[in-house]
């Protein structure tokens, strides 16, 4: 899987500090692992989220599903996402299975921007999930 991974461009890097700074507003009492995302859509306009721990701890959110779901809940198309970045307090912060699922449902083709093995790597969505479940596969 490594060999699908490449370096951010500059563009996507000014993008994932945004993610940076989402990761302070994570609400995090049981773990401390503080994540952000950021999203960039296609007009240029960037929606962030971070994650949110609970108690019951299944129903903690991840950073990248919650950015998505907040630029649906603002009425914003989530297929015309062109790139999610991820941050993490930590070397290693590939999106979780669950966020690949998710954000596989709206953007395949997106790149993605996360830390693997201590580097700054990009991919895309598609890459991070091989053989996803797709909404064609419902035949409806």
């Amino acid at each position: 899987m490594a060999s699908t991974f490449r370096e951010p461009t500059a563009d996507e890097l000014a993008v994932y500090e945004h993610a940076r700074s989402a990761a302070d507003n994570a609400y995090v009492p049981y773990s401390n692992f503080r994540v952000g995302a950021a999203l960039r859509f296609a007009d240029g306009e960037i929606v962030t989220g971070c994650n949110v721990e609970n108690a019951a701890y299944s129903m903690c959110i991840c950073a990248e599903r919650t950015a998505f779901v907040r630029a649906i809940a603002e009425g914003r198309d989530p297929k015309s996402i062109e790139l999610v970045t991820v941050h993490v307090d930590g070397p290693d912060g590939s999106p979780c299975g669950a966020c690949r699922q998710f954000m596989v449902e709206f953007v395949p083709d997106a790149t993605v921007v996360f830390y693997e093995r201590g580097l700054l790597v990009a991919s895309t969505v598609s890459g991070l999930l091989p053989g996803a479940f797709v909404p064609e596969a419902l035949n409806l």
